[in-house]
């Protein structure tokens, strides 16, 4: 069985250090507060962590050049399941444990466990989750700091988990608004490149054993298919490296920006992109408000996780026109990105001393807005999206009738 030397306080807060034996580290930290000991340290023995280490040895290099981060969705699992099991009454680091030991094979158990060993050590949670920036954001480390300080570390969980799955639902309304037309598009595009390729040449076969003049929607049509098989390679070329070099332009700082505004102004897009943003950024910044997190400090970290650079460098400015610490409604309406509705409710909320409050209508709003311009968006892009489809398979069947109809006349068929 392994052994386990730790370092622990008593009840009179001497510091201890003992070798203890369990089958695994939450079974030895179980021991340990049995005995009322409270631990600071706990490391496993030379001779376990030789046979653990023999035993993943196999893949250790690939595992270490992987990095190693959560999904969104397994952060909010992993909030779900650790607020559970602390309202059950576990400790934190019997939680972490548990979830440590749940052996799904995926980078979070890793993260977990460190996590865990950070505790034992005497870390704070904030502090631990810290340490992994690519997973836990500013917002998720302010908020278990702020739970932290007030001794409500469940009920901030439960928060985040509101808060997570708010944010969660939005996007995939909006990814799922854009689904649709994304398949129709495809669709349609796919069954006129086959008919260039594939159809348009074998009427072409027909129409040349017959020396008859065929009408200019045919010819422009055969010409069209002719130029798509002898250049289409080029221009997939050329599309290959358009889209190379707009991925690589986006990931600038220009380039985001350039994106963003151009989502905030294009027609249909920007009611849904918007609603999205204006919602994120209330619905943050209330929860963190409401959670005791001082506003200058809220708006840095609404600032990164708002999600469009533009809105993101008006909060910033409005970060920096604050004077007094508490009024933002004046500092957010100055720069004109947002809409003068919400920043006067937000007035509303600061004169009766409750913005958090003001904040989550404002996110209620604009959550309601976001699934009125979804619905809006569909509805318009359904019928543009089939009649443009519609013209471009229309035009290929109506050029090869005509030929047809066109020949048929010429032999008095």
């Amino acid at each position: 069985m392994p052994k386990f030397t730790y370092t622990a306080r008593n009840r009179s807060g001497e510091k201890v250090q003992g070798l203890v034996e369990a089958a695994d580290r939450r079974l030895a930290l179980v021991d340990l507060e049995r005995q009322g000991l409270v631990p600071v340290s706990l490391v496993e023995s030379a001779s376990a962590r030789q046979a653990e280490a023999e035993k993943g040895k196999r893949g250790r290099f690939k595992l270490q050049l992987k990095r190693e981060r959560m999904t969104g969705r397994e952060v909010l699992l992993f909030t779900t399941e650790l607020s559970d099991l602390l309202a059950s009454g576990m400790t934190l680091g019997n939680a972490l444990n548990s979830l440590a030991n749940r052996g799904t094979g995926k980078p979070g158990d890793r993260i977990v466990a460190e996590l865990r060993d950070a505790i034992v050590q005497g870390v704070s949670l904030s502090d631990a989750l810290a340490r992994h920036k690519s997973t836990f954001s500013n917002l998720y480390v302010s908020m278990i700091r702020a739970g932290e300080a007030s001794g409500a570390l469940d009920e901030i969980l439960r928060r985040l988990v509101s808060h997570f799955e708010r944010i969660q639902e939005t996007r995939e309304k909006v990814v799922m608004a854009l689904v649709y037309p994304a398949i129709v598009m495809l669709l349609g595009l796919l069954t006129v490149v086959f008919s260039m390729v594939k159809v348009v040449p074998k009427f072409k076969t027909v129409f040349d054993s017959i020396d008859q003049a065929l009408p200019l929607p045919t010819r422009m049509l055969i010409g069209a298919s002719e130029w798509s098989i002898r250049y289409g390679w080029l221009v997939l070329a050329v599309i290959g490296i358009i889209v190379i070099l707009i991925a690589r332009g986006l990931k600038t700082d220009r380039g985001q920006r350039l994106r963003d505004g151009m989502l905030l102004h294009m027609p249909l897009i920007r009611g849904v992109v918007a609603s999205g943003v204006y919602a994120n950024f209330a619905r943050t910044l209330g929860t963190l408000l409401s959670n005791g997190v001082p506003i200058l400090q809220a708006l840095g970290i609404t600032e990164a996780t708002v999600g469009n650079l533009v809105i993101s460098t008006e909060i910033r400015k409005a970060r920096e026109r604050v004077t007094d610490g508490t009024t933002i409604s004046k500092p957010l309406a100055a720069g004109g990105a947002f809409p003068r509705a919400m920043t006067e409710m937000l007035e509303v909320g600061e004169q009766t001393g409750d913005m958090a409050r003001a904040l989550n209508h404002i996110a209620r709003r604009y959550e309601g807005e976001l699934d009125r311009n979804i619905k809006i968006f569909t509805t318009a892009l359904e019928p543009i999206l089939i009649v443009l489809v519609a013209l471009a398979v229309g035009f290929v069947a109506i050029s090869i009738l005509m030929a047809v109809f066109s020949m048929t006349n010429g032999l008095n068929v």
